[in-house]
């Protein structure tokens, strides 16, 4: 048996959520505030584990709860007061059966589901609007009137909200309700008019068949470890360690060896004591105190290893320096002489080891499912031991024997790791989606087993190899970038300070993963719903001559000569060439082979703009797009919206001349739509200075640049860190990329009333990457 799914209602963000869990390990991800951490909290509060409060209705139904007390009452229903839910399903095996009686719906119940529904919900909504009117009029009638009649001021509670903020256990309370899965489709929404059986009549109450089933701990993400005295709440690892003795461990009474070895330490610590203590006391005896027909005073030990375990100096776990060698005594070290890290590591396992523990020893009926929350394990834990936590914590809660069979232990997973996230790879991981909709606090959750399933092999193996290589945020951001290379992913925080700075207070996430691996992202991107850039390269290559008079007309003017033979592919072997041999004579025209952007004929070979956005395979087509070609539009709120950006045209001036250009890659473009500024004597680093620029027409000179990018001698990486050396304020983002930049601000970063007229917000600091997503063109996620 295991908890198989949670369907959440009205319960803050989760106005109504269906939560997959599986059957060992769930991971639960998101961006703050998603609601991870309030589905722990409504199994606590719905399993009996505390008090509900009027802020943990979905903040959408504070109007209702508001209107429901100004109604008159005619005609109003229960249903005009909302009630928060959870649906509880358990998946049950044949030797299970016994177990759940009470929550079978029928004898024709067949299946492997059974399910209760427990509702928070009003005792009697009239009588609670009736009680609130008479409240609210004894508060009016008390509040001091001026000339008019009319009070001084409105006193609380103003409305049924305020009125059930103090009194909200008086007028709700928890009903239990049988569920019928048969009344149910396969995403948990029930028939119309659908109403469960109240789960009453039997020989336990609802709260005791629930808590009968299912068992839950919670491991909190606060867990204060101290390297000094610390405050009240600190707490160590030698007491936590005293605890576990104390709860779990052989005690004293059973252990014959421990007991010989405390007599026989007693003996030697009394004689101590009695030495040590003998001047003090004979001092007390002269003052006649305690009295004379008082006992005389003696010291005397008490070795109960409890007690020495729960002082806090009474044992201390020690670490070993160095090596096991066999020495019985090496040199060690206390616990508070060592990192938090491994501290806190232990410190968990400990913890998990009392609450599994505790639950094994429940005597009787043990529920036969343990849920344990662990809430972002992660802090203090460097990465290495982030994964080695998530590896092993179904290791350490393992049953034995026959517990196998009869019992379940299930853990949950709250994180902000990305290291912990990948380490398990898809299946596990929930993805907690906040709403798109302004003033809308609400999430929806995803389940990645759902995407695993139905992704085509070699794209999910794909994914999941270089994620887990990339240890990318895309699961906590608000947005994504999808860059084409290194270089972009370098210029990129830069990019957006000039050209997007409102970005900057964005969470944006960048993937370095290339025009030919780009796509693969596309069915990961619109299965999360992320708003999404793609940057890529245009990387022309020469194709079949246009055959036709429609394709020739969008290609670049006829006066772009062809390439030089060093104008090849990226990955093909190149002669380092010098300004001199630029001039070498021309190669043939090779189909596939890398060609200058306005080639007549020239194809992509990038395999995200054929196959994913805007789907054209040429570049004349690629060109001609429309801007709503270039965008993947929403059907849905929740939908992904995605946008491509490449170079395009733009008016180059040289010399007098101005002709319409594109590059190939974001180099050209940079080299093109920068051309003074780069052929300075003073933008040698930047690698794109040509050798007499100036004798040169602006066609030659921008076979040139294109020449010099495609050489093998020409390094990207140097030419980002070249240009990240230079004044930021003396260069301009090429169009494409500002372009692309400007439309993402807009969708994850809109205008506010404090922005000022000109819309930029002056935020110092750098990029944070995390709501958003940039996809490169090169192949590699950054």
């Amino acid at each position: 048996m295991h908890l198989k799914k949670l369907v959440v209602r009205n319960f803050r963000r989760l106005r109504n959520v269906v939560i997959d869990l599986a059957s060992d390990i769930s991971i639960f991800v998101g961006a703050n505030n998603s609601g991870k951490t309030s589905v722990g909290h409504a199994l606590q509060l719905f399993t009996g584990g505390g008090r509900f409060n009027i802020h943990d209705f979905s903040a959408e139904l504070w109007p209702d709860i508001v209107a429901f007390g100004e109604d008159e009452g005619e005609g109003v229903g229960e249903s005009s007061l909302p009630q928060i839910e959870i649906d509880i399903w358990l998946e049950i095996g044949p030797d299970d059966v016994h177990r759940v009686i009470d929550l079978l719906p029928s004898l024709a119940w067949e299946g492997t589901l059974v399910g209760m529904r427990v509702a928070y919900a009003p005792r009697n909504p009239a009588e609670t609007r009736a009680r609130y009117a008479e409240v609210r009029q004894r508060a009016l009638d008390a509040v001091a009137k001026n000339e008019d009649g009319a009070p001084v001021f409105d006193p609380s509670p103003r409305n049924l909200r305020e009125f059930l903020r103090d009194r909200l256990h008086d007028e709700y309370e928890l009903c239990h309700f049988v569920l019928d899965p048969a009344r149910f489709s396969a995403n948990m929404i029930p028939e119309d008019g659908y109403a469960p059986a109240p789960l009453t009549g039997r020989d336990r109450s609802g709260r005791e068949i629930l808590n009968g089933l299912l068992h839950i701990d919670f491991l909190n993400a606060q867990r204060h470890l101290s390297d000094g005295p610390g405050g009240s709440r600190a707490e160590d690892l030698s007491h936590v360690l005293s605890r576990f003795y104390g709860r779990n461990l052989e005690q004293k009474g059973e252990d014959i060896e421990a007991l010989r070895a405390l007599a026989a330490s007693e003996v030697s610590l009394n004689e101590h004591l009695e030495r040590v203590f003998e001047p003090t006391l004979k001092s007390l005896s002269k003052l006649g105190y305690p009295g004379l027909s008082n006992p005389r005073m003696m010291i005397r030990s008490a070795l109960d290893p409890v007690k020495i375990m729960n002082g806090r100096d009474g044992a201390i776990v020690h670490y070993a320096l160095g090596g096991d060698d066999g020495n019985p005594d090496p040199p060690t070290l206390p616990d508070h002489y060592n990192g938090l890290g491994f501290k806190n590591l232990i410190f968990m396992v400990v913890e998990l080891l009392d609450l599994h523990a505790q639950w094994l020893a429940i005597e009787g009926s043990r529920p036969p499912v343990h849920l344990i929350f662990v809430e972002e394990p992660e802090a203090h834990l460097h990465a290495q031991l982030q994964q080695a936590f998530i590896r092993k914590v179904m290791d350490i809660l393992a049953l034995k024997d026959e517990d196998r069979t009869h019992y379940t232990s299930q853990v949950v997973v709250t994180t902000h790791s990305t290291h912990i996230l990948y380490e398990r790879g898809f299946r596990p991981i929930r993805y907690f989606r906040r709403s798109r909709l302004q003033n809308v606090p609400t999430s929806d959750v995803l389940n990645l087993s759902l995407f695993y399933d139905s992704t085509d092999p070699d794209i999910r193996s794909f994914l999941e190899r270089y994620l887990k290589l990339a240890h990318c945020d895309l699961f906590f951001a608000d947005g994504a970038v999808l860059v084409e290379g290194n270089v972009e992913r370098l210029l990129l925080p830069q990019m957006i300070a000039n050209a997007a700075p409102r970005l900057q207070s964005t969470y944006l996430t960048v993937l370095e993963i290339g025009g030919a691996f780009g796509f693969r992202f596309k069915t990961l991107i619109e299965f999360l719903g992320l708003t999404t850039l793609i940057i890529t390269d245009l990387d022309s290559v020469f194709g079949p001559l246009a055959q036709d008079g429609e394709d020739a007309a969008h290609v670049q003017p006829a006066h772009v000569a062809p390439p030089a033979e060093n104008a090849v592919a990226p990955d093909a072997d190149v002669e380092d060439t010098d300004d001199e041999d630029e001039d070498a004579p021309a190669a043939a025209e090779k189909p596939g082979k890398a060609c200058v952007a306005g080639q007549p004929g020239a194809a992509t070979s990038n395999q995200t703009l054929v196959q994913w956005l805007p789907k054209c395979a040429t570049i004349a087509a690629l060109w001609a797009a429309s801007a709503e070609q270039k965008i993947q539009a929403r059907a849905n709120d929740n939908d992904a919206l995605v946008r491509v950006a490449y170079q395009c045209r733009t008016d180059v001036t040289w010399g007098g001349e101005t002709l319409a250009l594109a590059g190939r890659t974001l180099e050209e473009a940079f080299a093109l739509e920068n051309l003074e500024w780069c052929q300075h004597k003073d933008r040698k680093p930047l690698q794109l200075r040509i050798a007499k620029a100036g004798e040169k027409d602006l066609v030659t000179l921008a076979e040139r640049i294109h020449k010099r990018v495609q050489a093998k001698s020409f390094s990207k990486t140097d030419f980002a860190l070249a240009l990240l050396a230079e004044d930021p304020g003396n260069w301009t983002v090429p169009a494409y990329i500002a372009e692309g930049l400007c439309w993402l601000e807009t969708e994850i970063a809109p205008l506010s009333l404090d922005d000022g007229e000109d819309g930029e917000q002056q935020e110092e600091g750098g990029l944070e990457l995390a709501n958003g997503v940039v996809v490169a063109g090169d192949g590699v996620v950054a």
